[in-house]
């Protein structure tokens, strides 16, 4: 088949994985184009009459769900505005036949669609949607309904006080057991050991409450697991070891004889017997030496030994080797059995305590209503398959999900494809409660299974397809099995590669599960590509006659790693300074094309990144980052320990040297030296009268004077805002500095949430905490990236380089699980430790690690377009067996030329492909950077002030509020305030009950008023409300207390009409006053009052054009109605 046909035939498997039709399985290799396949399918779903919401997309991470959702949007928002012509061109791109009249419709109206669909397109991660299906059922999975989903910064901090209350509980006389577990684990392990060990427990929790589930309480696990083991639970080492030394087990006589021959062997029998005759001659003290009598017998490997008399003994007495390998193989069955009860007795202990500490863990999330992420899964998991409610629930889901696709099947756990295959349940039972067919699509490659670590099992993507497929078939439903193995990704060139390292062992066996030769077919065939691999960087030889060097004299760029991080930004730098073209696409390499990929994070990230900047290089540093290690933070942290303790010197001096102020060491030096007292203190008197120590005096004193009034994100935000501490920053740090930044405001606004907002404590907190930035590494700057291999799953670069290949495999894990269903820990201690079980376990754990190992190097291969540039460097020791240089070197055999490297050593380079023609090249020019403007650094003006509000009622002169100093109380106007709120609600009330209910009102104790002061108030209310003159103001037609507001002058008025009438033809304003003694004539009326019916005139008038406004005082000293004249106002 010519790579036409190839082509064709790849692309036509793409289309028929995205066949609506069917339900479709596919193994999609690296770079094969998956993402495509999931949007094209979802548009021929909505296509075909599908509403979005009935779609359920399940992503493994929040990137690849926002991406897809991006791309079906601008599909469909293209969709809505193409010509018809460029709209028919699509749909055929799509469907691959023209499309038909409705779906043309269809299509441009899907936009609107998705946008009016309830939520939205369901593209979730499989967190998400569990919350999702949580926050509508809570109740049936026995939930609060105002559960809170904790973060993994949240759950730590819970699990931390699990941890203590569990540490607590081990010492109550009641729980003894608990004790004595406690102190047997940590007998066996270091403080720091000990600590995750319990942090080990408390992440595979699930496991352990499955087996309580399993077996019921602890006592019947740890029986249970006796029972695996293949011993009795109730017997110790030291009774195996007692009962081992009754000489009714052994034949002592024969062995006493024994070592009366080896006395008159050579040193090596004597040496044997008197390692034997304590044990033998002394009963009483044979369970202290049986070690030393066990070590005669064995070697410190822990086999028989090859030897157990010298053949000038064996010669002279034949049956002592009879003798001796008897009692040797007795020996071997009683460690065999030892070893069965250490495993047993340190793990039944690890099980106690795990449960506690679970027990603790769980009781703690549910008195604060909180669910970690993997309760999503688990409680969902539960309230979908669990009895009772699971149908009901199942039921309502039904009918809500038409089409299920699962991305990166290859990462799910088992428990969340228990969900999955509960959501599929109906999809191939028959009819449930929708009657369209429906169908499953999961996307995902064994080969790129690299999430252990969470629960993935790459075993389980084929077990799940087969399980799928059978179910399918039996209801007679589509199904159908599509591989994608054409990449339209990398050249040959690297695709060549990746097939020749897995195509041989030891790198074949564990890609896959069926172990067959992995070969990928290229879409960028005859492009030009190459790989190159270097020669590793090797320690310096140590001189002679230094055998130790001080710590402070070594040179740290002269060790491998930091040797490594200067050859790659050499390399780096001298292909930016010649221009050097990518030849794939003829331009000139740009630092955004180059990813560094390592497999952990360690000491090279650091390294690299150094050498990077050295070199004058745009780097992106790295993909993950401590916050509390961020330059920045650090500075922000200093600012917040001096304001709580000023006279810490050491930390002071950090402020100062610090970006915030900017001091040098000669200036602080000049400060410092010869001072009485404090720092603090000579930076207050500042002797020097240099304007640096000026400025951060000021600085500093308006941070303290702050500190405690403000909560703990307007502290920071103002540092970095007002008093342009993020600028200052970021001038000296770069623009890298901003994530740290960001993430650091947005960590004390969180904290200022749920906390209480001092800045101690969020300092201790943040401190405690060590939280991560995960960055986003698709950003489109210029610059080279920095990356873990997890962190790449799903990025791709026209170059990359592997610098750690030369590493081994990580430590094991110190507690292994068995094979089951239901799995038992397994915790030895050490290896010598292992029963046949724990054996099987740790064999069976590594072999999936250097497994895990070989898809991890699956994935980074793949991510390189174009280039790929394999390097490592070296210890003392000889690089492992298993490392990935090891594998990948064999494969540049046949083919490969040498090539000069920068710094004058030589590689082996492995290309091939053409250049595109000169006239074909696309040169881009590296994007200059748009200078900012001026005004983008200047903080933003203060807005001005708004002119003080009209109140018709208050003074121009009047304050806006009252000085706490002066002699006014606020009583003045106690008085007039209760006759006006009784003149507002007593019209409204029977008159026969208003002066019960205006004297039940007056006693109120919060009025404070005495017996005669009710009494004077209340006839003076009654007096102006039953007066037959005044009826008509408080009758029906007339309202109280109306709100009124208008602009004069450019002014706003507010105010409030005591009472209005509006009549057909004219209007009354009435205003209460309560003044004594009362004016009666209208020239002893005060100004002001005339002005507030003016104003409530003005604004009437606008609001009522046409009809006549007059305005009236009723005094209630009196009581009588001043009516005032309009020439007046």
């Amino acid at each position: 088949m010519n790579h036409t046909a190839l082509v064709e035939n790849g692309i036509a498997r793409q289309k028929q994985a995205a066949d609506p039709a069917k339900s479709v399985w596919v193994s999609a290799s690296a770079g094969s184009g998956k993402t495509r396949v999931l949007v094209e399918r979802s548009l021929r779903l909505m296509l075909a009459g599908t509403p979005p919401e009935k779609i359920l997309c399940i992503t493994y991470t929040k990137a690849a769900a926002a991406e897809m959702a991006n791309r079906l949007n601008g599909v469909l928002g293209g969709w809505s505005v193409m010509t018809d012509a460029e709209l028919e061109k699509s749909l055929i791109d799509l469907l691959g036949r023209p499309a038909k009249g409705p779906e043309k419709i269809w299509a441009r109206r899907l936009f609107a669609s998705v946008l009016d669909a309830p939520g939205g397109l369901k593209i979730q991660t499989i967190h998400s949607f569990c919350e999702s299906v949580l926050g509508r059922f809570p109740l049936e999975a026995r939930l609060s309904p105002n559960f809170e989903v904790m973060d993994d910064r949240s759950a730590d901090e819970i699990m931390q006080i699990a941890r203590d209350d569990t540490l607590l509980d081990c010492q109550r006389p009641e729980n003894a057991a608990l004790g004595a577990a406690l102190r047997l684990v940590s007998e066996k392990v270091s403080e720091d050991n000990f600590t995750a060990l319990l942090k080990d427990l408390g992440n595979k929790r699930s496991r352990l409450l499955r087996l309580r589930r399993a077996f019921g309480g602890v006592n019947n696990v740890i029986s249970a697991l006796a029972k695996k083991i293949g011993i009795d639970e109730a017997l110790t080492e030291e009774h195996l070891i007692t009962r081992a030394s009754r000489e009714t087990t052994f034949d002592a006589p024969s062995l006493r004889r024994a070592v009366d021959r080896l006395l008159m062997g050579s040193k090596t029998d004597v040496a044997m017997a008197e390692m034997m005759a304590p044990w033998l001659l002394k009963p009483e003290q044979r369970p202290a030496l049986f070690w030393s009598y066990v070590s005669a017998f064995f070697t410190q490997t822990g086999h028989i030994r090859a030897k157990l008399a010298t053949k000038k003994v064996s010669d002279a007495w034949p049956e002592i080797l009879d003798i001796l390998g008897a009692e040797a193989e007795r020996l071997q069955k009683v460690r065999e059995t030892i070893r069965k009860a250490r495993v047993l007795a340190s793990t039944a202990a690890l099980i106690r305590l795990g449960m506690a500490l679970v027990d603790r863990y769980e009781a703690e999330k549910a008195r604060r209503g909180r669910l970690d992420y993997d309760d999503l899964i688990l409680k969902t998991r539960d309230l979908l398959t669990g009895d009772g409610v699971a149908p009901w629930v199942m039921y309502k889901l039904d009918g809500g999900i038409e089409h299920i696709l699962v991305d990166e099947a290859q990462d799910t756990s088992a428990e969340q494809w228990q969900v999955i295959a509960a959501l599929a349940e109906e999809f191939f039972a028959g009819e449930g409660a929708v009657a369209a067919e429906r169908t499953l699509f999961v996307v995902g490659d064994e080969k790129q299974s690299i999430y252990s670590f969470q629960g993935a099992d790459p075993a389980a993507f084929d077990v799940m397809r087969r399980q799928f497929q059978e179910r399918a078939r039996a209801a007679g439903k589509a199904w159908q099995n599509v591989p994608l193995d054409l990449s339209f990704r990398s050249t040959e060139t690297v695709l060549d590669l990746v097939d020749r390292v897995f195509a041989e062992e030891p790198a074949r066996t564990g890609l896959t599960a069926s172990g067959d030769v992995v070969t990928h077919l290229v879409r960028r065939a005859g492009e030009a590509g190459l790989v190159e691999i270097w020669p590793t960087v090797k320690p310096p030889e140590a001189a002679a006659g230094d055998p130790w060097e001080m710590p402070m004299a070594q040179n740290l760029d002269a060790k491998p790693p930091a040797q490594l991080a200067k050859n790659i930004a050499l390399q780096i730098r001298d292909w930016l300074d010649k221009g050097e073209v990518l030849s794939a696409t003829g331009r000139p390499i740009a630092p955004r094309d180059i990813m560094i990929l390592v497999q952990s994070r360690n000491a090279f990230f650091g390294h690299v990144v150094r050498a990077l900047k050295i070199a004058g290089i745009p780097v992106a540093g790295t993909d993950r980052m401590v916050l509390t290690e961020q330059l920045a933070v650090m500075d922000l942290l200093a600012l917040a320990r001096f304001v709580l303790l000023p006279e810490d010197d050491l930390n002071l001096a950090i402020v100062l040297k610090s970006p915030f102020v900017g001091c040098d060491d000669n200036q602080l030096f000049e400060l410092a030296y010869g001072r009485k007292g404090s720092l603090w203190r000579a930076l207050r008197e500042n002797r020097t009268g240099l304007p640096v120590f000026d400025g951060a005096r000021d600085l500093l004193r308006e941070l303290l004077a702050r500190a405690d009034f403000v909560p703990v994100y307007e502290f920071f935000a103002d540092i970095l805002g007002r008093l342009g501490g993020r600028r200052k920053l970021l001038a000296r740090l770069g623009q890298e500095a901003a994530d740290p930044i960001e993430e650091f405001l947005s960590l004390a606004l969180g904290y200022q949430r749920t906390e209480a907002s001092s800045l101690q404590s969020f300092l201790h907190w943040i401190e405690a905490g060590a939280a991560e930035i995960k960055r986003d590494m698709e950003q489109g700057r210029d610059e080279v990236r920095i990356l873990t291999v997890h962190g790449s799953k799903g990025l791709q670069a026209p170059i990359v380089f592997l610098p750690d290949t030369c590493q081994g495999t990580r430590a094991q894990p110190s507690v292994f699980w068995t094979e089951d269903d239901t799995p038992f820990p397994l915790w030895p201690v050490k290896t010598a430790n292992d029963d046949p079980l724990t054996a099987e376990a740790r064999a069976r754990a590594k072999a999936r690690q250097l497994e895990e190992k070989k898809r991890l190097l699956y994935v980074a291969l793949t991510r390189a377009e174009d280039r790929l540039y394999i390097c490592g460097w070296e210890g003392k020791n000889k690089r492992p067996a298993d490392c990935w240089y090891e594998l990948i070197d064999p494969a540049f055999g046949e083919g490969v030329e040498e090539v000069a490297l920068p710094w004058g050593e030589v590689a082996r380079r492995w290309s091939g492909g053409t250049a595109p023609e000169a006239s074909e090249a696309v040169v881009e020019a590296p994007p200059s950077p748009e200078s900012l403007p001026a005004w983008i650094h200047r903080p933003a003006p203060e807005e001005p002030t708004p002119p003080r509000p009209l109140t018709p009622s208050r003074d121009m002169d009047e304050a806006e509020v009252s000085s706490p100093l002066g002699p006014d109380d606020g009583r003045r106007f106690h008085r007039g305030l209760l006759i006006h709120r009784l003149l507002e609600t007593l019209p409204g009330i029977a008159a026969a009950n208003r002066e019960r209910a205006a004297r039940a009102w007056l006693a109120r104790p919060l009025h404070g008023l005495d017996d005669a002061q009710q009494e004077e108030i209340l006839r003076e209310t009654l007096r102006v409300i039953n007066d037959p003159e005044f009826s008509a103001i408080f009758g029906p037609a007339s309202r109280a207390e109306v709100p009124v507001s208008g602009v004069f002058e450019g002014r706003v008025m507010s105010g409030q009409i005591d009472r209005l009438m509006v009549g057909e033809d004219e209007i009354l304003i009435v205003d209460y006053k309560t003044n004594r003694p009362s004016p009666r004539a209208i020239d002893a009326v005060p100004a002001i009052y005339i002005r507030q019916m003016s104003l409530y005139r003005r604004a009437l008038m606008e609001m009522y054009p046409g009809k006549a406004v007059k305005c009236a005082l009723l005094w209630t000293e009196g009581p009588h109605l001043m009516t005032l004249p309009p020439e007046f106002l």
